[in-house]
C-alpha cells in the first residue's frame, strides 16, 4: 500500500487534536526481566528488539499528508524517510518504587502530542528504578509504553498493531505462517449497475444518518451541569493510576447474578465513582433516570481476524476506526451495589436488543456521511460539543488469551490508556490478561490530583459485589461499605500488593443530604459485538 485516503472517522480524530487535547491511545506493558538482566547492554538489546519488531509492521511506516481531492481530505502514505529509531526510545527511571515511577513517567509522556509529518506513533522502553515498596521483584521489571494516534487505530486495531512486538506474533510473522491476500482489482469507472447500487446504498445510508441525528438531538442535554471532579478546563497535564482486579472474582459475580463480564465491570466503575465522589464531598445526582450519569459504550465493527490481517499486511483492509456505540445511564446515585449491577445489566440488554447502529450512541457512524471539508472545519465545534453526550471515557480493550512475552520476558501487566475529550478530566481503560482485569486511569493532572483514590475504590466496589454472592460474609453491623475500602485485607491499586485494611466511616459521615447536582458519565468500551470482554 502506498496511498490510502483517511476514512471519515479517522479524519475526524486527526482534526480533533489540539496541543492540550492529544488524540492518541496508549498502553503500558510491564514485563518480568530475565534473571540477572539490568545492565546497559541488556537495556539496549531491549530497545533494539522493540525497534526491529515495530519496523516490521507496515502500518507503522505510514504518515498522514494532505491531498487536493477530495477537498479537505488527507491520505496515508509511506514515509520514504522512515527511521524507526526516531520513534523508539529508552528512558531510565529515577530511583524509587518501580510501579510509582513508571506510572508517573507514563503520565508525563502521555501529555505530549505526537509529532505530525511522520508516522504518528511512539514507543518507549522504561527501565531502572529500585525495589521501593515492590522489593526485589520491582527491580527485575521493565515496561514498554506504546502511543498510537487515534486516527491510526481504534481499540481493537491498536491491539492488532501493538501485538506485533510480542514474541508469539513476531515469530509467526517471521515464519511466514500467514500471507496477506491481495485485494481484487476494481475498475476506476463504475458500470451503470454499480452506479444504481451505490445510489440506493447512499439513499439508505442517508436515511439511517437522519434517524441517528434526530435521536442524538433528542438525547442531548442542554443542562451541562456536572460534578467538578469530571469536568474541568484542560491544564495540558496528565496523571496515570492503575488498579488490578481478579478476573475470577468478576466471573463469580457474573455467575451469581447473570449478565456479562462487561456488565460487572461497568457496574464496578459506576460504584467506584460513587465511592470516590462521596470521599471528595461531591454531590450525587437524583435517582431520576433523566439525571443519571450517561455512558457511551462503543461497539467494535471490526472482526478480530480482519483487524489482525489488516494490521499485519498494512493494507487497506479497513479504516483505523470502525465502531458504533450504545448509550447507557449508570446508576451512580444508587447506594446498593447489587441494584447498580441489575440496572446496568437491564440497560445493556435493552441496548443489545435494539442493536449498535440505532439511537444516539451510533453518533460515530455519522462521521461517514460527512464531507472531509466538514471534518476539517467543524472539528473545534465537534470537540466542544462532546459533553452534550458524555463527560468520562472508559475503554474496554480485548486482548489475546495466549500468554505473551517480549524477548523471552513474560508480560505481567498491561494497562490501556484512552485520550481525554475536550472539557473532560478522566478516562478509564479496562483489559483482561493472565486472569486479571487491568485498569488504567488517565486524568488531567491538575484537575484530579487524587486519582489514586479512584483506583483503590475499583477494588472496594468489586469486594462489595463479591459480598452479594453465595458464601460471602455480610458486612459487620454498624459498618458502611462506602466510601473507603471494605473491612479486611484489600488488594492494592498497584501490582496486586496487599494494602492496609481500612475501616469504613459511619453512615452519617456521607454528605447525602446535600441537594444533588446532575452529573454525566460516558463509558467507551470496544468489545466485539456481541461478544463479552472475557467470559
Amino acid at each position: 500500500m502506498t496511498t490510502e485516503l483517511l476514512a471519515p472517522l479517522d479524519l475526524a480524530f486527526w482534526h480533533l487534536e489540539s496541543p492540550d487535547h492529544p488524540m492518541h491511545l496508549g498502553a503500558l506493558a510491564v514485563f518480568d526481566a530475565a534473571p540477572g538482566a539490568g545492565s546497559a547492554a541488556d537495556d539496549e538489546a531491549l530497545v533494539e528488539l522493540l525497534a526491529t519488531r515495530a519496523a516490521a509492521v507496515p502500518r507503522l511506516r505510514m504518515r498522514v499528508r494532505d491531498v487536493l481531492l477530495p477537498v479537505g481530505g488527507a491520505a496515508w502514505s509511506v514515509d520514504k524517510d522512515f527511521d524507526v529509531r526516531s520513534h523508539v526510545r529508552h528512558l531510565e527511571l529515577p530511583p524509587g518504587d518501580f510501579a510509582e515511577e513508571t506510572a508517573r513517567l507514563a503520565g508525563e509522556l502521555m501529555e505530549r502530542p505526537l509529532e505530525r509529518g511522520i508516522p504518528p506513533w511512539e514507543m518507549y522502553v522504561l527501565t531502572g528504578g529500585d525495589g521501593g515498596e515492590g522489593g526485589a521483584q520491582a527491580g527485575r521489571s521493565f515496561a514498554v509504553l506504546v502511543k498510537l494516534h487515534h486516527a491510526l487505530a481504534d481499540g481493537m486495531r491498536a491491539v492488532a498493531i501493538g501485538a506485533g512486538i510480542f514474541d508469539q506474533i513476531a515469530d509467526a510473522r517471521a515464519a511466514g505462517t500467514r500471507r496477506a491476500r491481495p485485494a481484487p482489482p476494481r475498475s476506476w469507472l463504475p458500470g451503470p449497475w454499480q452506479v444504481a447500487d451505490r445510489a440506493r446504498d447512499r439513499i439508505g445510508e442517508l436515511g439511517r444518518a437522519l434517524g441517528i441525528g434526530a435521536s442524538v438531538v433528542r438525547a442531548s442535554r442542554l443542562d451541562l451541569r456536572a460534578t467538578t471532579a469530571l469536568v474541568a478546563g484542560s491544564s495540558g497535564t496528565r496523571r496515570l493510576a492503575t488498579a488490578v482486579l481478579a478476573l475470577e472474582d468478576v466471573r463469580r459475580v457474573r455467575k451469581e447474578h447473570g449478565g456479562t463480564v462487561n456488565d460487572v465491570l461497568l457496574a464496578t466503575v459506576a460504584g467506584a465513582l460513587r465511592r470516590w465522589m462521596l470521599e471528595r464531598g461531591e454531590r450525587l445526582p437524583d435517582c431520576d433516570p433523566r439525571t443519571d450519569p450517561r455512558a457511551l459504550v462503543p461497539v467494535s465493527g471490526r472482526r478480530p481476524s480482519r483487524a489482525r490481517q489488516g494490521a499485519g499486511a498494512g493494507g487497506s483492509s479497513g479504516s483505523g476506526n470502525m465502531f458504533s456505540a450504545y448509550l447507557l445511564g449508570l446508576p451512580v446515585s444508587e447506594p446498593d451495589p447489587l441494584s447498580r449491577l441489575t440496572a446496568v445489566r437491564e440497560a445493556m440488554d435493552r441496548n443489545k436488543k435494539d442493536g449498535p447502529s440505532r439511537g444516539p450512541g451510533a453518533v460515530a457512524l455519522l462521521a461517514g456521511q460527512l464531507h472531509p471539508l466538514a471534518h476539517r472545519l467543524g472539528a473545534p465545534l465537534a470537540g466542544n460539543a462532546a459533553r452534550i453526550l458524555f463527560d468520562v471515557l472508559v475503554t474496554s480493550v480485548p486482548l489475546p488469551r495466549a500468554t505473551l512475552s517480549f524477548g523471552g520476558c513474560p508480560l505481567r501487566e498491561i494497562y490501556p490508556m484512552a485520550p481525554l475529550a475536550r472539557g473532560q478530566s478522566l478516562a478509564v481503560g479496562l483489559t483482561t490478561y493472565g486472569g486479571q482485569v487491568h485498569v488504567g486511569l488517565v486524568a488531567d493532572g491538575k484537575a484530579l490530583p487524587d486519582l489514586d483514590g479512584l483506583a483503590k475504590n475499583m477494588t472496594a466496589e468489586l469486594d462489595a459485589l463479591l459480598r452479594t454472592t453465595s458464601g460471602e460474609p455480610a458486612p459487620s453491623a454498624g459498618v458502611r461499605a462506602e466510601p473507603g475500602l471494605a473491612p479486611g485485607l484489600a488488594v492494592s491499586a498497584r501490582a496486586g500488593r496487599p494494602a492496609r485494611a481500612e475501616t469504613a466511616a459511619p453512615a452519617e459521615a456521607a454528605p447525602a443530604a446535600e441537594p444533588p447536582v446532575p452529573v454525566q458519565l460516558a463509558l467507551i468500551a470496544e468489545p466485539a459485538e456481541p461478544a463479552d470482554l472475557a467470559r
